[in-house]
């Protein structure tokens, strides 16, 4: 089976590549194959009721599948070069915000119109962020919500494969390179294409370090993301989220100068399991339907961390932490701020006295017996510094699920065409490493067919 184009992972960086290959010349032929289920196929079993946590199924349809792990996120395109990636630094500023309002206009002609797009420009709250030494970035935010963003995948698909092959639940094993071809192979059989695009995502990151490994395609080592889901009543944050909806907050502790930063706002939203590599981490939805909305509003509180020589390993680190957590847990573990900065653990009877209603079955326990002090002491300086910009940020009741865990590809070295040392075979999206958003990741894949099909 021969194709011109085959991309492997069908997330943001594959779909857009493949819509923007279409709209460039249709008489490509283009494969995609994902190691998931197809859309209408990606259904998560627990309930909260019959099935209250993860049970670990061969493949997650929260993070696999058409659309990727951002399928059943909030939606959440944040069009900015301040945060979400560094694709700028090999493709240029204007040119990766050109290529991010772009996708801006087709998600809101394929279903987002009448979503709305927040800015921080012009915004009082920088101010009063900076004068509590809290430092609030600059991006624009089209927020279409959960439910708003299946639609506009959904309607994506359906143009889609009147003119692309699909092949869900079918994992690629590795990716061989020919002279002037590359062969893509599957369990059962493999497939020749004279371009190759990779777009595996966060979740294939080890499949990614792998195929590096055989091609002798350099890598270096990146970071990873640890930390906690906040949960806590909506009116705390309205104030911000009724005019920003996303606000990008970072501070940098007085104890060790790290970074600590808000992270995946969701006001009105949902706290989630993940499960990655099979390991459950947190995560949070919401939603543009008000009738699914709920009375509290979440977000991640991340510290990042950088490894020097000789350690590489940044994603068993923080897979080891995650783990640690399952131990203990049972899966994810939540608790009152309350009762960590008095040192004890959260019991079910303190959760459920608790003035807030926690949206995901946890179970109650110590996070200090997980994260790293160093981590914590973190978190929960940012939690007062919040609390005078927020105030009730810091209120005994508010609740922290951990841990939620970002893990990066290892940086793949690639050029400005975000292509390796050989031709034809490009990474693209979170897979790569340099992007770490749904906008950042969709953009990286119509730069990509655009200079496939010679138009860049």
């Amino acid at each position: 089976m021969k194709y011109d184009v085959i991309i492997v992972g069908a997330g943001p960086g594959g779909i857009f590549a493949a819509y923007e290959l279409m709209q460039l010349n249709k008489n490509l032929k283009v494969a995609v194959f994902e190691a998931g289920h197809a859309l209408d196929k990606r259904f998560c079993p627990i309930d909260g009721k019959k099935i209250k946590s993860c049970i670990g199924c061969k493949s997650c349809s929260i993070m696999s599948g058409f659309g990727g792990a951002g399928a059943f996120s909030d939606g959440k395109y944040n069009i900015t070069n301040d945060f979400g990636g560094t694709l700028y630094e090999y493709i240029g500023k204007k040119n990766a915000l050109d290529l991010m309002n772009y996708i801006d206009d087709i998600n809101v002609r394929y279903g987002g119109e009448g979503t709305k797009l927040y800015t921080t420009a012009g915004t009082r709250f920088k101010t009063i962020c900076i004068q509590h030494d809290l430092h609030l970035l600059d991006a624009s935010v089209r927020h279409l919500g959960t439910d708003i963003n299946y639609i506009v995948l959904e309607n994506l698909y359906n143009y889609l494969k009147t003119q692309v092959e699909f092949f869900f639940d079918t994992p690629v094993n590795t990716v061989e390179r020919l002279e002037n071809a590359y062969r893509v192979v599957c369990n059962d059989k493999s497939y020749v294409c004279e371009k190759c695009i990779i777009s595996v995502g966060r979740i294939g990151s080890k499949w990614m370090e792998k195929v590096c490994r055989e091609l002798d395609i350099p890598t270096k080592s990146n970071r990873v993301d640890i930390g906690v889901r906040v949960e806590l009543p909506a009116a705390v944050f309205a104030h911000l989220t009724d005019e920003l909806y996303e606000s990008k907050i970072v501070y940098r502790t007085e104890k060790y100068g790290d970074r600590v930063r808000t992270f995946c706002m969701n006001p009105k939203g949902a706290v989630v399991n993940e499960n990655t590599n099979g390991i459950i981490t947190v995560n949070g939805h919401s939603y543009e339907d008000p009738e699914k909305q709920t009375e509290n509003t979440n977000f991640a509180l991340l510290v990042a961390k950088h490894f020097s020589e000789p350690f590489k390993d940044s994603n068993g680190y923080g897979e080891s932490i995650a783990r640690l957590s399952n131990m203990l847990g049972g899966g994810v573990i939540v608790q009152r701020f309350g009762d960590l900065i008095r040192g004890r653990r959260s019991t079910p009877n303190r959760i459920e006295e608790a003035f807030i209603t926690p949206t995901l079955n946890a179970t109650p326990g110590d996070l200090s017996l997980v994260l790293p002090k160093r981590i914590l002491d973190g978190i929960i300086e940012m939690i007062f510094a919040l609390d005078k910009v927020a105030p009730g940020t810091a209120n005994d009741d508010t609740l922290l699920y951990g841990v939620e865990v970002k893990f990066y590809n290892m940086e793949v070295e690639v050029n400005e065409k975000l292509e390796t040392k050989y031709d034809g075979l490009y990474i693209i999206g979170d897979g790569s490493g340099i992007t770490h958003s749904l906008s950042h990741a969709s953009a990286s894949g119509v730069h990509v067919a655009r200079n496939i099909a010679g138009k860049e």
